[in-house]
């Protein structure tokens, strides 16, 4: 809890109810007697229940759920507005998922958002995966954690911020105050005496610690201030002193952390005091429940332990019985499957970038610890991640209620990933056999297998180092790991989209500009586009506020009103014109964006005009009618589009996404499977049929409450102000939606679906043209048509047959070729065999190059040799390597072996075969007895082909 914005990532776990309550060093703890009962059937009911046990010995309820509640109500009794918790996907564009609870916040801080109340608490939902390989490791390292805090807007400040942490701790908690210990910013003086003079710490338990630990910044420039933390001492008996470590993990535990947002660090680096003083703090949920239960770690805590334990009867075994391997793996999958519940909830699935890699990451952690400790599904279920999923979920109805609506996507994207990673682990296990095998045939006496190639195991079939190590260690080789961690480093400074620090810095100049301004932009482009006698706020210019623009400047222009839509909700901003009214200066205007927390209007400009454009100038702001009503078009047709797929694929379609542009629109979609040609044909006839039926669209404003009491359809993930715009397609859609749009359905003229694909496990993404786009699109494909009719020679209705009938020929050609060039590589083959080695054992072994053949060929000239050579008398065995280098510098490489070689020598056609295309730059792999690779470096072929027959050779005289 260095600060509120730096992420907590420690954890919880339970042992049960039945609950004997007494004051044990210093903290009301409670010890469970009840035995572990069963969890299949967890519900929210049930671990209520379970909860409601926890209790300390003044009968103050200690559960995870409780001390939420009780952090709630406290600071609800002092004025604060509950809020609930934001979305894991942040708003915020510099970080890839929520990890702190002051993020939701962050326009408010920066200034860029009037504050909605004076001051709030919150209990935030947060995932943090910067030390995934410590979490089971240390006894607070967590990928998911809730962060619960109390915010100030301007409202209170130090002392008062002071004062109620201390209550809730050591009053409303209980804790022992002699064993909390507080640190402060070294130069906060101010923060020393409240805690010393009014709260009563002495000053031997306050510690001042330097920048690095107690003072936040957002970044080089804007809010900033100092922190203060406090600490749990699980060893009083150690003494105080200036030797007294806060750091010492072993003794202390930092729970709470206070924030003083108190300055502006301007770009010289000096700061100034801030006009409105603001509080952050955040307190760890899980370290308080490890506190307050008085477990040796947060996994034992009723927040984690009943999915431990879940886990531990799927694998036939008790938690308190298992080997410190086990239980490390029991952590795993504790923390993973909370953190990946959540995240499919807020709408993030298995991918291989950004937010879904790390749910497939998590989830591929989970499934190989699992099988590690022999983990089953239920009777009559084929994975066991959904059933440890059922109880997480049960036990988050109080930190988020949705979740438990969501539970059954949950389930579905858990088993279907388990599903498909139990056949990659499996590929990988055998992968990592053939690795082992080609390590000790490149090296026989001192075998090792690279870095980079148990990098490529953890990072791509999931498997961890110590596993690797293990299994390598059993075979007898050693693995290079200084080069693993090398890998492993370059792999994180290419992906560092998990940030530790929120930048809370963009747009502070806007923000600025608009608490200068006396209103906000009006928008007036729902019913004009076109608006005169408007006035020019200000200019930017590379970053800068500059008092006029001059021809050829690109510049950034903020007006009191403009008829400009700013990009949102998928739709792209509008373009036009700005021509100043006195002097004529104009601006062609390429964009349209929202800043400062929706409250100005930003035009992206050129000065194309001979005259400057000044602040303060009053102009004509015109938008391209021609490109708004492309958009307007192709928005409605979104709508539409979105209602055709509910009605033909099932109402669990969901938007995860939107483009609308000038010149087409892309929709994308959670789905389980992929829409059939048909399925498209169907959507596409339903949007034009309202197309046709010419329905009237109402748009209008109403309060958020009763555009859900009507049915509207918000987009997940979606902030929705108190009052929202419904767009109504009488009888077929109803959505939430700031985008213009359509009178009437007829305006769209037509719409076509030009493309369909996955995008993501789950995820499907259709594109498509509405309004003049469906015009020119059937154009491009008209010219397409006549070209290719007139290339053939047939009218434009045979084009069809007249290529399936040119496909064939080709095919056949194709087949006499192939045919013609085996029958070649085998008549040139026959001068090779007389070049085949015989060892002592009486095996043949022929490594040879053929230059100029194709990989289908090659294939067949080996296979002829491996016949000839057992033919020649060759009774021990043979094996056969061929090479081929063609013009272009690429390499083919093939090897066969007979069963008598592959048990002489133990050898692998895969294993021999992959060491020779690393050689040449390649890779490829095969079975034991047929083996294909490739390489880019003709060069090394002939190194290559050397290593391969040495490696044979070796193999086969190393056996009787």
């Amino acid at each position: 809890l260095r600060s509120a914005s730096v992420a907590l990532c420690r954890g919880v776990g339970f042992r049960r109810s039945g609950v004997l309550a007494s004051r044990k060093e210093g903290v009301l703890s409670a010890r469970v007697i009840r035995p572990v009962g069963a969890v299949r059937d967890v519900s929210t009911s049930d671990v209520t229940t379970e909860d409601a046990a926890l209790k300390d010995a003044d009968g103050k309820d200690i559960s995870g759920a409780g001390i939420r509640r009780r952090f709630l109500e406290f600071y609800e009794q002092r004025g604060h507005t509950r809020l609930p918790s934001s979305s894991l996907v942040p708003e915020d564009p510099t970080v890839l998922l929520t990890i702190a609870g002051m993020l939701q916040f962050k326009p408010v801080f920066m200034g860029q958002e009037e504050r909605s109340v004076p001051s709030a608490t919150t209990t935030q939902k947060c995932v943090r995966t910067n030390d995934i390989e410590n979490v089971g490791v240390t006894a607070r390292h967590h990928t998911f954690f809730e962060m619960l805090g109390n915010f100030s807007f301007g409202d209170y400040f130090k002392k008062q911020a002071i004062v109620w942490a201390w209550e809730l701790a050591t009053k409303e908690y209980g804790l022992d105050p002699t064993r909390v210990w507080v640190s402060v910013f070294r130069e906060d003086d101010e923060a020393f005496a409240i805690w010393r003079d009014v709260v009563g710490v002495p000053d031997e338990r306050i510690k001042r610690m330097d920048e690095a630990d107690n003072f936040w910044a957002a970044g080089p420039t804007g809010p900033c201030g100092p922190c203060s933390e406090l600490y749990w001492d699980f060893h009083p008996e150690r003494g105080v002193g200036p030797e007294c470590d806060l750091d010492d993990d072993s003794r202390f535990i930092e729970f709470y952390n206070l924030v003083f947002m108190e300055f502006s660090r301007g770009a010289d680096g000096k700061t100034t005091p801030l006009a409105r003083k603001n509080i952050d703090t955040g307190m760890g949920l899980e370290r308080m429940a490890q506190i307050l239960q008085g477990k040796e770690n947060n996994y034992e805590t009723d927040l984690i332990r009943p999915i431990i334990d879940c886990a531990a009867r799927m694998a036939d075994m008790r938690y308190d019985d298992a080997s410190a391997a086990e239980k490390l793996k029991l952590k795993v999958i504790g923390d993973h499957v909370r953190a990946v519940a959540y995240l499919i909830s807020d709408g993030v699935y298995p991918s291989n970038v950004g937010r879904g890699y790390v749910v497939r990451r998590l989830i591929r952690r989970v499934v190989r610890c699992g099988r590690l400790l022999g983990m089953k599904p239920p009777d009559g279920e084929f994975a066991f991640t959904p059933a440890i999923a059922k109880v997480a979920i049960g036990l988050g109805d109080a930190c988020d209620p949705a979740i438990a609506n969501r539970a059954q996507k949950v389930f579905h994207e858990l088993e279907r990933e388990e599903l498909r990673f139990a056949v990659t682990l499996g590929r990988g296990e055998e992968i990592l056999g053939d690795m082992l095998t080609a390590a000790k045939t490149r090296d026989p006496k001192n075998p090792k297998l690279t870095g980079d190639e148990a990098f490529a195991l953890y990072d791509t079939y999931g498997f961890p180092l110590d596993i690797t190590t293990d299994v390598a260690s059993e075979a007898g080789v050693v693995v290079d790991v200084g080069g693993f961690a090398v890998a492993m480093e370059t792999q994180r400074n290419l992906s560092r989209d998990a940030r530790v620090a929120v930048d809370v810095t963009a747009g502070d100049l806007l923000g600025k500009i608009a608490n200068e301004l006396t209103a906000p932009t009006e928008f007036t482009g729902f019913v004009s586009l076109r608006e005169s006698g408007v006035t020019v706020c200000a200019i930017l210019k590379n970053g800068q506020r500059v008092d006029e623009a001059s021809p050829g400047d690109c510049v950034e222009i903020v007006l009191d009103k403009t008829p400009f839509y700013a990009e949102g909700g998928g739709q792209i901003g509008d373009n036009g014109l700005i021509v100043a009214e006195e002097t004529g200066a104009e601006l062609t205007v390429t964009d349209c964006v929202k800043a400062a927390g929706g409250r100005l209007w930003v035009h992206s400009c050129v000065v194309t005009g001979d005259s400057p454009v000044r602040e303060c100038d009053t102009v004509t702001a015109a938008v391209n009618q021609g490109s708004r009503r492309r958009a307007k078009a192709n928005h409605t047709a979104t709508h539409l589009l979105q209602s055709a797929l509910k009605k033909v694929l099932g109402e669990d379609v969901s938007q995860a996404g939107s483009l609308v542009t000038f010149d087409r629109l892309r929709f994308d979609f959670n789905a389980p499977r992929a829409p059939t040609p048909e399925e498209l044909v169907t959507v596409e006839n339903l949007v034009n049929g309202w197309v046709g039926d010419s329905v009237s669209l109402d748009a209008r404003e109403m309060p958020i409450a009763d555009a859900k009491t009507k049915g509207a359809t918000a987009m997940f993930g979606e902030k929705y102000g108190d009052v929202v715009r419904v767009v109504d397609v009488s009888g077929v859609s109803m959505e939430l939606c700031g985008g213009t749009h359509v009178l009437n359905t007829s305006e769209i003229g037509g719409f076509k679906i030009v493309s369909e694909a996955g995008i993501a496990a789950g995820v499907r993404r259709i594109e498509a043209v509405a309004g003049p786009g469906v015009v020119e699109l059937l154009g491009e494909r008209d010219e397409t048509v006549r070209a290719l009719a007139g290339a053939l020679r047939v009218p434009p209705g045979e084009i069809a047959a007249r290529v399936s009938s040119l496909m064939d020929d080709l095919k056949t050609a194709q087949k006499e070729a192939e045919a013609l060039r085996g029958e070649l590589a085998a008549a040139k083959s026959v001068t090779l065999a007389a070049d085949a080695l015989t060892t002592t054992g009486g095996q043949k072994v022929l490594v040879a190059r053929l230059d100029g053949v194709d990989p289908v060929a090659l294939k067949q000239a080996a296979e002829s040799l491996l016949v000839t050579l057992s033919m020649n008398g060759a009774n021990a065995g043979v094996a056969v390597v061929l090479g081929s280098g063609s013009a272009d510098g690429s390499v083919g490489l093939v090897a066969v072996f007979d069963d008598a070689v592959q048990k002489a020598g133990g050898l692998k056609a895969g294993a021999v075969l992959g060491a020779a295309a690393k050689t040449c730059g390649g890779g490829g792999g095969g079975k034991p007895g047929f083996a294909q690779a490739g390489g880019r470096d003709v060069s090394k072929l002939d190194a290559a082909l050397d290593d391969a027959r040495r490696a044979i050779m070796t193999a086969l005289a190393a056996k009787p």
